[in-house]
């Protein structure tokens, strides 16, 4: 492998080429991105750095490194476990293969949540729980955006909470999260807390699907992360059913969803409480893909 990617006094332009057309061959998605990506993480460059450089030598010292990302990808790897990071709403996060990576589709639920959980809480500190955190992406975005706000972070995974940690820390928010080891709400309904803004990205993949999924998701990701049961529902009811165990009702929950589950979802919370809405926010290809319940007492007649 190292042989057919570095060749001595090869630039670091061809080393991209080289490694661009030895993607598309093994016909790996986005290779001219993936291989850009990779070279940058190698050479430790930037991206204005990388252009500016193309025509320079490449470092012979890296060709060893270099050869086994090339590999890792090529075998179907994740770009972001090879790098260890991924952006989310403005922030570099760590990941590993204990997590599920971020998805562009959940940073519009992070908006949502910010912008009603400031029409909701102008004042004051609401305490947030993110069910299912992974690397931390909801709560550590969200509260990187609101310095008032609190949250829990909670997860099945103590291998997840440990990367959600240190991204908390690494943005500056860490003393604003506890992180919790547990199943779902239950954490937060053990220890009586008065949860605000229930946030959540739970698995919903149905098992029957896994065949269909790219292999660079079904082979690398975590599985306890992806799949929901037989329909992809199983997480939805059994928070819906813990949501009634809290202290009190949450004045604002932001589930996201897969296709065609939203009006299920939202059927799940209409049984779990009383609210004053709930409606869904689509992504960018126009899928139902959060559920959005809110509970305003200034809207009570």
């Amino acid at each position: 492998m190292n042989r057919l990617i570095y060749q001595a006094g090869m630039s670091i332009r061809e080393a991209y080429t080289q490694a661009s057309s030895f993607f598309k061959e093994r016909q790996i998605q986005d290779g001219a991105i993936c291989a850009e990506i990779l070279l940058q993480h190698v050479l430790g460059l930037n991206r204005t750095e990388f252009f500016f450089r193309m025509e320079e030598p490449f470092p012979a010292a890296h060709a060893e490194q270099w050869g086994e990302v090339v590999e890792r990808k090529a075998a179907g790897e994740p770009v972001q476990y090879i790098t260890g990071e991924q952006e989310f709403y403005g922030l570099t996060l760590r990941v590993t293969d204990a997590v599920l990576i971020p998805r562009p589709e959940t940073e519009l639920l992070v908006e949502e949540i910010l912008r009603e959980g400031s029409r909701l809480f102008p004042q004051g500190a609401p305490l947030l729980a993110d069910i299912g955190t992974g690397s931390g992406a909801i709560p550590v975005s969200l509260l990187h955006a609101r310095p008032d706000w609190r949250a829990a972070a909670c997860d099945l995974s103590p291998e997840a909470l440990e990367v959600a940690k240190g991204n908390a820390g690494q943005c500056g928010v860490g003393e604003r999260i506890s992180f919790y080891e547990g199943d779902l709400l239950l954490p937060c309904v053990e220890r009586e807390l008065p949860v605000d803004i229930l946030v959540s990205n739970p698995p919903y993949i149905p098992a029957g699907d896994s065949p269909s999924l790219q292999p660079e998701v079904r082979d690398y990701e975590p599985h306890l992360a992806l799949f929901g049961g037989e329909d992809g529902l199983d997480l939805y009811r059994r928070l819906a059913g813990q949501i009634p165990l809290l202290p009190r009702q949450p004045r604002l929950v932001g589930l996201e969803v897969g296709i065609h589950q939203a009006e299920a979802v939202a059927d799940l919370l209409r049984a779990a409480g009383e609210w004053s809405e709930i409606r869904f926010v689509k992504d960018l290809a126009g899928i139902d893909r959060h559920v959005i319940a809110i509970q305003d007492p200034s809207e009570k007649e």
